[in-house]
């Protein structure tokens, strides 16, 4: 799954987590096709996920069922926004909007808002 810049906004685990969450009862080479990854990466990042407590993978006969758990965002930047907001925003889609209604402003950016090193504020 190429870019023309060769690199996406989200990571590989998100992508894997947005996947399972859409389709719990997804194979592995299901998810390893929507993300653009090999089975084996997507073997590994599921551990990493359920290894960091963000999903649980239960057996059906010979299947696995997964079940998206949430939790903190990770990145400083992200402090006190869950992971549940982020899939939130990417499952609603351009075209139906997510829960509550969504203002025409949209919020600054983190880092134009953010007081550089040193204590200074950005200019306006």
């Amino acid at each position: 799954m190429g870019t023309a810049g060769g690199w996406t906004f989200l990571t590989n685990h998100a992508h894997v987590l947005l996947t399972v969450r859409r389709d719990p009862h997804a194979r592995l080479r299901e998810i390893a096709d929507a993300v653009g990854v090999t089975e084996r990466a997507v073997q590994l990042i599921l551990g990493d996920l359920e290894g960091a407590g963000y999903l649980r993978r239960t057996r059906v006969g010979r299947r696995n069922e997964y079940v998206v758990l949430g939790g903190p965002l990770r990145h400083p930047l992200e402090r006190g926004r869950a992971v549940d907001d982020l899939l939130d925003a990417l499952a609603a889609g351009p075209d139906s909007p997510a829960d509550g209604a969504v203002d025409d402003q949209v919020a600054p950016c983190a880092r134009a808002t953010a007081p550089r090193r040193g204590g200074r504020e950005p200019a306006p």
